[in-house]
C-alpha cells in the first residue's frame, strides 16, 4: 500500500509518501504560487519517485489548524483525486492525537487508525 501524506496547513507546503516501508518527503514555500499549483507540486514529487497518482491506496491530510488558504486549497485538490481516482482520504489535525508524546508524519495513518479518524470527511479547522 502506497500511502500519500499532504500538510498544507503549516509554514509549508508538505508532501510524503510511504511506500514498501521507506519514507519520502519534500516541503515547498507557503505561498499564494504554490496553492495554485499544488497539483503540479505532487505530480511532480510522484513522478520524482516514479510513482503514478493511481498507486495510491489512501491520502491523509491535514485540516488545520492552519492556513485559510492552505487548508482549502489542498482539501479542493484531495476531493477531486478522491472523485476521479477514487482514492479514500483522511483529514486529521494533529489536535486528535491528543496524549501522543511522539508525533511524526509517518506515523499519521497508524495514528489515523488508532483514534478513528474517519475517512472521506472534510471538517476544516481554520486559525486567525
Amino acid at each position: 500500500m502506497t500511502k500519500l501524506i499532504i500538510d498544507a496547513a503549516s509554514d509549508k507546503v508538505f508532501f510524503m509518501i510511504i511506500v514498501n516501508g521507506n519514507n519520502y518527503n519534500v516541503s515547498h514555500e507557503n505561498s499564494k504560487k504554490n496553492y495554485e499549483r499544488l497539483i503540479i507540486l505532487l505530480n511532480d514529487f510522484l513522478m520524482s519517485k516514479n510513482l503514478d497518482l493511481k498507486k495510491i491506496s489512501n491520502i491523509y491530510i491535514n485540516r488545520g489548524p492552519g492556513s485559510f488558504a492552505g487548508i482549502r486549497n489542498s482539501l479542493s485538490v484531495v476531493k477531486a483525486i478522491h472523485l476521479v481516482n477514487k482514492i479514500d482520504y483522511y483529514c486529521f489535525s494533529f489536535r486528535d492525537f491528543n496524549g501522543e508524546k511522539l508525533i511524526k508524519y509517518e506515523f499519521i495513518p497508524d495514528l489515523c487508525k488508532k483514534f478513528k479518524v474517519e475517512k472521506n470527511l472534510i471538517n476544516p479547522i481554520y486559525s486567525g
